[in-house]
């Protein structure tokens, strides 16, 4: 499949309000869309690092301009039949896992749609819909935020996630737990915390998590390792894995007992599914998160969530969630399951379903290239 255009969108979309974790507030979700095209086909992918180097040392800016000197030139006008040869002609450059993401991400959607084939059964994906949770951010008031897990709760979702950060810690998992003590929750420490904050940590044993994600730095493994060695709770890894190569090393040093994986982050699809079977081999469960894209992006997290080892409810929100209007067109929304549980699902077309609206995108864009 020779790659015969690029256009390269830098946007900013207003959130509903801002997001707050350990790394700072967001106002807007700011991503980089990238459309390929070959021949008569076309196919969007979508790469959503935030606005600053804060949740890695990528930012969207950054990732607009690496892609449009460097990385995009390297593959236009090439032959590329896979996944595996799109990595190989970017190997050379350096780390730069979310602007790799957007580009491979792209591939794969255009390759499926070209085949005729719905994204995550390219992937190679059996299911057609898969659980999804809910997720709070730091919130202005304890009281706040308990009125919002009661209505999650409410709403039937299996699992909630809570950001934790100093100043919003301890005091306020110990007054969830107590409003809902059989609930499942766990909690996102954004890279918040150090080896140091052990005794904290061991006291977080007590309130009965399902996992601990990312609580220490963001490009650690090795005090991971002690640390899962040094409590009850499983650690899961965010931040941490950025590669197939980090991936196997976490294996070896047990630096977690789950991974969250974004395309995104890791480089885009081909290295999400193999650090996906990675851990399938290792016995680690996997669940799949997102990072403010618009629904264009949510429907490729949508289809890598469709692989088997991807047990955990995944982190996908419907549109209305972050966006009063979406970016991405049709706009992603949540279904139900047979029991209530709300699930996303899978489109049963080819390539994602899903592109940005031109009016839209227009409006949203900061930077725009376009290589032919």
């Amino acid at each position: 499949m020779r790659i015969d255009s690029i256009e390269l969108c830098h946007v900013a979309m207003p959130l509903i309000y801002p997001w707050r974790t350990a790394y700072g507030e967001d106002a807007n979700g700011e991503s980089v869309l990238v459309r390929l095209r070959s021949g008569e086909w076309e196919a969007w992918g979508e790469s959503a690092p935030l606005a600053a180097p804060c949740y890695s040392p990528e930012w969207a800016g950054g990732v607009f301009h690496v892609l449009k000197e460097w990385l995009a030139p390297a593959i236009l006008g090439q032959e590329i039949a896979s996944g595996e040869q799109l990595q190989a002609r970017l190997a050379h450059f350096k780390g730069n896992p979310f602007a790799k993401g957007a580009l491979d991400t792209a591939w794969w959607a255009l390759d499926a749609l070209r085949r005729g084939l719905p994204l995550h059964r390219a992937l190679g994906a059996t299911r057609d819909a898969v659980p999804v949770g809910a997720d709070f951010g730091i919130m202005d008031s304890i009281a706040d935020l308990l009125a919002a897990i009661r209505q999650a709760i409410e709403d039937g979702f299996p699992r909630v996630k809570l950001k934790f950060r100093p100043g919003w810690d301890l005091d306020m998992l110990r007054a969830v737990r107590r409003e809902f003590p059989r609930q499942v929750f766990h909690i996102d420490c954004n890279s918040g915390y150090r080896l140091a904050d052990l005794e904290m940590f061991r006291r977080i044993d007590d309130l009965n998590l399902a996992m601990i994600e990312q609580p220490l730095a963001h490009d650690d493994l090795v005090d991971h390792a002690k640390l899962q060695a040094a409590i009850r709770t499983p650690v899961c890894l965010d931040e941490s894995i950025t590669s197939v190569e980090r991936m196997r090393h976490a294996v070896e040093l047990k630096s977690c007992r789950y991974v969250n994986i974004k395309p995104g982050r890791v480089g885009g699809f081909t290295a999400a599914v193999a650090i996906h079977d990675i851990c399938r081999q290792a016995g680690i469960p996997c669940w799949v998160g997102g990072m403010l894209e618009s629904a264009v992006g949510a429907r490729l997290c949508v289809a890598l969530a469709m692989l088997d080892n991807f047990t955990y409810p995944a982190d996908i929100f419907p549109s209305s969630r972050f966006y009063r209007r979406d970016l991405g067109t049709p706009e992603l929304t949540l279904t139900r399951a047979a029991d209530g549980t709300p699930q996303v699902a899978a489109p049963d077309v080819p390539g994602i379903g899903a592109q940005p609206d031109p009016e839209l995108l227009t409006a949203l864009c900061r930077q725009r290239a376009i290589l032919e």
